[in-house]
């Protein structure tokens, strides 16, 4: 007999992944593997080796020749067909997919070739031929914002895209009777998370319909929706957009596609053909989006015994080189909570967003968090070293208390629930802090390097559209009208022989969505999990969706997971009606367990689920009279505690609100300065936890992106504006080698806000960890100033000063002269020796022929003299995975013949530019031959430079030994091995070999 009584339920259990059978065993549906219909073209993108550059002129001519190029597209191009991107603020400045005119970024689109196959499209991009013409880069934002920095766009005067300030409380009061003023000034540096696929799109235009389709990796939010329908020029039915059934990972990453779906579904009109693009991993570094990188100010106002009465905020956004949507969300994410887990009754805020000649930002996992927490926990940190507290003490004596929830903050956030200090007296006591405080003794009685930090972070999720509002004035806001709220969307159906499928508006990137909505569904309807089929496939043209549909802001747990619970709830009580009818009870006695529907006190009184569900098909007749059919349900979820920002600029931005503390023992190596994790403790509380193991997943991967961001992770430019990171040898990433296994504890307090109690925890540990990391670090060096990421060097610098220079005695020698390059390209500098078995005349004779240099240069196509000291060179030459073609100047000076002379030159092509000059004395030996000696100084910038200087300078080396060997070949000589690393310097191409970077992989 069924047992009523013991209803078995689903969620919090930890059942198995219903993903993982396919995706461990290599069956998984990813954008690259799924067929493409014939025909399909395949697109490529040339893009700009300069920061900042005016477009002379673009030559498409050769490529749009090429066997199998079925059309190549510029920006001027693009602009025929396509309107501006939406810009996120109110400003008169428009944001192409491509470059217009100018670039502004390195990797900017500036051509597209659309061809039969993806190695035709990128011959054809060596074939366009790009003149420009640099301007001055600034890269720094608050440089930016000063008088005479270079001006990105005309309609953001000092490159200031907003500023805007805000006053909750009565701070000015606050500060005046606080007893101390504290401050600290902080960089948050930019960096990315970065997931294993790439972007990836098939685009297709059909004609008749003015219609576009497009297949994408595409995240959400669906927002973007409207924006790329807009930029299409067509209203939104004439839009498409279709996801895969899996993606490698984006964690906000891949939101951020929408400007190549653009640019892909324009090339599908034009081509007449679906065009296929796939994104490769140097594009991606350089030019998807990151994080945005930040300078903060923040100032408290405490009491005495460290209580906070009131902070200060001055930020400094920057998001690169275009404020596209949804940008300046990072900033303001987070608006409505920047008092954090502490209760601050007043409140100063400055926001500032600046654009700079990097690539555009986006969002990023944890987006806003890591930069507040990582401002205000060291605050909380240097408040108590500078009053001589117990940090711990300080966190306490400003926590929200526990009876206070739900709790408004000072600008307007509604924290939900919570018990913030039983969860931090939990973490403590099952973190074993005691232990971590006698190991942080013993080491320093040792001598020894060791401390301890702590951070407490609300984690917001389910965000308020209304938060980016935030940054118009509340009259700006009432003429553009309201935006806020939130909304979940989830379909229940229910097929002829009563199987239950479910469909969610949210993508998946491996959380878990199929696993979870199916425990939902099953408690619901009695049944198994594996009953369920769950499909998070998204279709705008066929399932149901609004423009808050998406997977971001830690969105599924609580809203999408929650909609999906209602909609079969509401099924479930029809259901109960057609079951009541025919068991002979009240529909509240019929209960759902073990497949069946039964009477309550009569187990035995059952039916089976499949044939009841199934009812409303084969027989709607028999349905009680009022009771709609079982066939389908759809939910649209949307909380109303997510109103619009008042005129006072008070915004709840987001629903729910999640606690975390963390602390951590770290000992750092006096000599190396690298930094060991003795122990990392993460206390959360997520709200009622649906699936224990991918909770507890999730915390790890937050936190091994955290540890990436604090110890290793940073996308570096150079003054120049070259993009410095461009291989993963370059932006280091941690591996499971060296990410600790953290010690994860749990408290629950169910949010009454979300249907099911759920909240967020995907990016807690994003925001906590980096400034947990640092206030260890600062406790362990005693300093203040801490800088991410803590690479060994810079925290070696910290312990032993700066390192000073080398005795005069001991100075590398090198007479190499100045390269003429900009200020902080990267610069190479050189010298080495050859034996060549001829003499020091006829050498020179070969060094000044042109034919002579043509045989011997690498990758040398042709060499054309000028003059007697001027040069022409193309030449096609690459470095580790990266190829292309470049145009060289050289130049001859200080002849002294046959023994010396100087080579100057530059070159630059499409994928990066450099210039130097290199000194070569010719020196006669004993045997009639010469001693060859050359030094060189040389440099580079753009697109090449991102392959990283390890790189570079073996390439280098590789390729000047090359020319040296061919050169004492072609003088009959045997030749010595060249000597020393680096190049001729850029002197001739095969300086330009330094030029030799490519964002296509090939």
């Amino acid at each position: 007999m069924l047992d009523v009584s013991h209803k078995e339920n689903w969620l919090g259990r930890d059942v198995e992944r219903v993903e993982d059978a396919a995706l461990l065993t290599g069956r998984g549906r990813y954008m690259d593997d799924l067929g493409t219909r014939p025909g399909t073209l395949h697109m490529a993108i040339l893009r700009s080796p300069h920061a900042h550059a005016d477009i002379v002129s673009i030559n498409c001519s050769s490529a749009q020749q090429l066997t199998g190029v079925a059309a190549v597209l510029t920006g001027e191009d693009i602009t025929k067909y396509t309107t501006s991107l939406v810009v996120g603020v109110k400003a008169p400045v428009t944001c192409w997919p491509m470059a217009v005119g100018r670039v502004r970024y390195v990797g900017e689109p500036v051509a597209l070739v659309v061809a039969r196959d993806r190695y035709v499209a990128e011959d054809a991009l060596d074939l366009i031929e790009v003149r420009y013409e640099t301007r001055t880069a600034v890269v720094d934002p608050l440089a930016a914002m000063e008088d005479g920095a270079p001006l990105l766009h005309d309609g953001f005067a000092r490159n200031t895209a907003s500023d805007r300030s805000f006053r909750y409380g009565d701070p000015e009061s606050a500060f005046a009777a606080a007893a101390h003023r504290i401050s600290l000034s902080m960089h948050y540096p930019r960096n990315s998370c970065t997931p294993i696929e790439t972007y990836g799109l098939v685009a297709e235009y059909d004609p008749g319909e003015d219609a576009y389709d497009v297949l994408a990796n595409f995240q959400g939010p669906f927002s973007i929706h409207a924006v790329i329908s807009r930029a299409l020029k067509v209203p939104g039915n004439r839009l498409r957009l279709r996801t895969p059934p899996d993606s490698g990972g984006s964690f906000g990453i891949k939101q951020g596609i929408f400007p190549y779906i653009v640019l892909g579904a324009v090339a599908a009109r034009v081509s007449g053909k679906p065009v296929k693009w796939i994104e490769d991993r140097l594009e991606h570094l350089m030019a998807s989006v990151s994080a945005t990188n930040r300078a903060t100010t923040l100032t408290a106002a405490v009491t005495p015994e460290g209580r906070i009465t009131a902070l200060d905020w001055d930020q400094v956004e920057d998001c690169g080189a275009h404020l596209r949507a949804p940008e300046p969300a990072t900033l303001y994410r987070m608006h409505g909570n920047l008092t954090g887990a502490y209760d601050i009754p007043h409140v100063r805020v400055r926001n500032r967003v600046v654009v700079t000649n990097k690539c555009p930002t986006g969002l990023n996992r944890g987006f806003g968090g890591p930069q507040v927490y990582f401002a205000l926990e060291r605050l909380v940190q240097r408040i108590a070293v500078e009053l001589g507290l117990d940090p711990l003490a300080v966190i306490r004596r400003n926590l929200v208390p526990t009876g206070a929830f739900p709790y408004r903050t000072a600008p307007g956030a509604l924290l939900d629930s919570g018990d913030y200090a039983g969860t931090l007296e939990k973490g403590i006591a099952e973190g074993g802090l005691a232990e971590l405080l006698a190991r942080r003794d013993a080491a320093r009685a040792e001598g020894r390097l060791y401390g301890i930090g702590y951070a407490a972070a609300v984690e917001p999720s389910i965000s308020n559209m209304g938060y980016i509002a935030t940054v118009l004035t509340p009259a700006e806001r009432k003429k553009a009208g309201p935006k806020n709220g939130a909304q979940a969307t989830a379909t229940i159906s229910i097929d002829p022989v009563g199987s239950v499928s479910a469909h969610v508006a949210s993508v998946p990137q491996g959380q878990g969505h199929r696993t979870v909505i199916a425990q939902v569904v099953a408690d619901a309807f009695g049944l198994a999990p594996a009953d369920i089929r769950v499909n998070a496939e998204m279709d705008t043209a066929k399932d149901a969706w609004s423009i808050a549909s998406g997977n971001y802001s830690s969105r599924f747990a609580g809203a999408v997971a929650g909609a999906a619970s209602l909609a079969a709830k509401r099924l479930a009580e029809r259901l109960a009606r057609i079951a009541a009818a025919q068991l002979n009870v009240p529909p509240d006695e019929v209960v759902f367990a073990g497949g069946k529907l039964a009477a309550k006190g009569n187990p035995g009184n059952a039916l089976s689920f499949s044939r009841v569900a199934a009812l409303s098909h084969w027989s709607p007749a028999q349905l009680p009279d009022d009771t709609a059919p079982t066939i389908r349900e759809t939910a649209f979820w949307t909380p109303p505690e997510l109103t619009a920002a008042d005129d006072a600029d008070h915004i709840n931005s987001s629903l729910c609100y999640g606690f975390i503390f963390d602390y951590c023992g770290v000992e750092i190596d006096r000599d190396t300065g690298e930094i060991h994790i003795d122990r990392y403790v993460t206390a959360h509380d997520c709200g009622t936890i649906l699936h224990p193991g991918m909770v507890d997943g999730q915390i790890r991967g937050g936190f091994a992106h955290a540890l990436g961001a604090a110890l290793l992770e940073e996308y570096a430019y150079g003054p120049d504006g070259s993009f410095l990171t461009g291989t993963f040898a370059d932006y280091l990433l941690p591996t499971t080698t060296e990410v600790p296994e953290p010690v994860i504890i749990h408290t629950q307090t169910p949010s009454p806000f979300t249907p099911l109690g759920a909240k967020g925890v995907g990016e807690g540990n994003c925001m906590s960890t980096p400034a947990c990391l640092a206030n260890a670090v600062a406790d362990a060096l005693g300093v203040a100033d801490i800088r991410l990421p803590m690479v060994p060097s810079a925290i070696a610098a910290l312990i032993q000063g700066e390192e000073r220079p080398a005795p005069e005695g001991l100075k590398a020698r090198s007479n190499a002269p100045k390269a003429t390059g900009a200020k902080g390209e990267k610069m190479m500098r050189g010298e080495g020796r050859a034996s060549i078995g001829a003499p020091p005349e006829k050498i020179w004779a070969m060094l000044l022929d042109p034919k002579t240099l043509e045989s011997i240069i690498p990758g040398a196509h042709g060499v054309e003299k000028v003059s007697d000291t001027h040069f022409r060179a193309d030449v096609t030459l690459g470095i580790g995975p990266v190829k292309g073609r470049y145009r060289a100047e050289v130049t001859l000076s200080d002849l002294d013949a046959p023994k010396a002379v100087t080579l100057g030159g530059k070159v630059e092509g499409n994928l990066g530019f450099g210039g130097g000059s290199g000194r070569i004395t010719l020196t006669p030996d004993a045997k009639g031959g010469t001693d060859l000696s050359y030094t060189y100084e040389a440099f580079v910038g753009g697109k090449v430079a991102s392959v990283g200087g390890r790189l570079l300078d073996g390439a280098a080396k590789v390729i000047i030994g090359q020319f040296f060997s061919a050169l004492a070949r072609r003088a009959g000589g045997s030749g010595g091995a060249a000597s020393g690393p680096g190049l001729l310097a850029r002197i001739l191409s095969l300086l330009s070999l330094f030029s030799g970077s490519k964002g296509d992989g090939k």
